[in-house]
């Protein structure tokens, strides 16, 4: 038998075996003895996961499905009634043919059109918004001044504007302005209660007389207006809270600062400026023996008060309690600046640490009403500002004594601790509590006296 077989077409037959047949393949010089082929790895097939499949098609579906929604959000309700009301009618008219849903039809129809067409077109506006002042005190009015320039190249037609200014909308209509030409409107803001109101962003309304298409362009950014709290006068806190103005002396004692301590024996390396010759002179002559006195010291740090004002809603009895806390902590915190004294100040989850005058207000008008702890306020403080000497805490009447005392406990030893307790209508009070001094308040012109005469006695 030769080294190759040759396997012959099988003959055709009737019937089912035809498919059998077919199967087999005519092999032409097939070896009788093939060699050992080294089967091929198969490459593993990497299949994305359903879920990043379905992230791939979102954003290649993300800029479309954008530039779609940007051209219906022209559309107003009324326009999309019409276009029910369209579809409605051409339904009756094809369906039940009603010439008179035929006729409903066409004319709903050429109106969106006339709508559409109307509002096509682009305007180019320089707009500027400009609020004198932007920071203002609880009772006061500012200026918001828009300023529109038509840049565009065609006569700009009557355009709405409308202004947010807070929960309210400030809505104006611009006449027919020049290329080139521009106009100014004023709005009055009255400051009635404290806090911060966004004003802005301006936005241009465009459309068609039938409001069936409306185009809302945002021309500025929103700009943050603060209302500060009101504040009374206060006297230097060196003569009430703060004992001295240059700083408060620890039990640490130093070479060379401001507190002096005592006199010891000299010793090498001692700085020959420490020396205190006449009482060296007076001990050399009683003992017999030269020797030298040096001026021993204690360290002093420099005064850092903290304002924390309590923002747990369960503390006040009403709304202008927690208001009356806010003024009483941000005089304080005023009168301090004005000391040049390091400040930090803790509005619930607000903080600000040794910030200039405008930011420190601006803290207080951020503060609002939560359901924060006044130990979960103190633990805030010793994370943004753990040197702190003096804490002073503005609080409602309703706090319990034991919660003072709870907070002041988080607070270091050496800390002085004070407590201005808000009870409207009541009479001046100052007791002591487990080292920490309450003060009780019944209104903000009595913080002064307060400060001035029951502290310091």
């Amino acid at each position: 038998m030769s080294d190759h077989q040759t396997i012959q077409r099988p003959t055709r037959v009737d019937g089912p075996a035809v498919l059998y047949a077919t199967q087999i393949r005519p092999l032409v010089s097939v070896p009788a003895t093939p060699e050992p082929t080294k089967p091929r790895a198969k490459r593993p097939k990497i299949r994305a996961p359903k879920w990043a499949l379905g992230t791939e098609l979102r954003a290649r579906i993300q800029p479309i499905w954008s530039r779609v929604r940007s051209v219906l959000s022209i559309v107003t309700g009324l326009g999309w009634a019409l276009i029910v009301l369209i579809l409605a009618s051409w339904v009756m008219a094809t369906r039940l043919h009603w010439l008179e849903f035929g006729y409903v039809t066409v004319t709903l129809a050429v109106l969106v059109v006339v709508g559409a067409l109307l509002s096509l077109g682009r305007v180019n506006l320089k707009v500027e918004l400009n609020l004198d002042p932007q920071r203002l005190t609880v009772g006061d009015t500012s200026i918001a001044r828009l300023g529109v320039t038509n840049q565009g190249k065609s006569r700009l037609l009557a355009l709405a504007m409308a202004m947010p200014v807070g929960q309210a909308v400030a809505r104006y209509t611009l006449s027919a302005l020049a290329p080139g030409h521009g106009e100014e409107q004023m709005t009055l803001i009255p400051a009635s209660q404290r806090g911060v109101i966004t004003v802005g962003p301006v936005t241009s309304l465009r459309g068609d007389p039938f409001s069936i298409f409306q185009r809302r362009v945002a021309w500025t950014d929103p700009v943050d207006m603060f209302i500060h709290p009101r504040t009374v006068p206060l006297d230097s806190l060196g003569s009430g809270l703060l004992r001295d103005l240059e700083g408060q002396a620890t039990n640490d004692v130093s070479a060379s600062d401001l507190a002096f301590h005592a006199l010891r024996p000299y010793a090498p390396g001692d700085d020959l400026r420490h020396i205190h010759w006449r009482s060296s002179a007076k001990h050399t002559a009683a003992s017999g023996m030269d020797s030298f006195l040096v001026r021993q010291f204690l360290d002093t740090r420099r005064s850092h008060i903290a304002v924390l004002v309590d923002v747990n809603s369960d503390d006040y009895a009403t709304p202008g309690e927690f208001e009356l806390a806010i003024s009483m902590g941000a005089s304080v915190a005023v009168r301090a600046l004005m000391d040049e004294l390091d400040v930090t100040i803790v509005c619930g989850l607000h903080a600000a640490v040794r910030p200039p005058r405008q930011i420190a207000l601006d803290t207080f008008s951020r503060a609002e009403m939560a359901d924060y702890r006044l130990d979960e306020a103190a633990g805030q403080l010793m994370h943004v500002a753990a040197d702190v000497s003096t804490v002073v805490i503005c609080s409602g009447c309703l706090t319990e004594i034991q919660t003072f005392l709870h907070t002041a406990a988080i607070l270091p030893p050496e800390v002085a601790t004070y407590v201005l307790r808000v009870e409207p209508g009541a009479p001046m009070d100052l007791h002591e509590a487990g080292g920490v001094d309450i003060i009780t308040v019944g209104a903000l012109d009595d913080l002064p006296q307060i400060l001035a005469a029951g502290v310091t006695s």
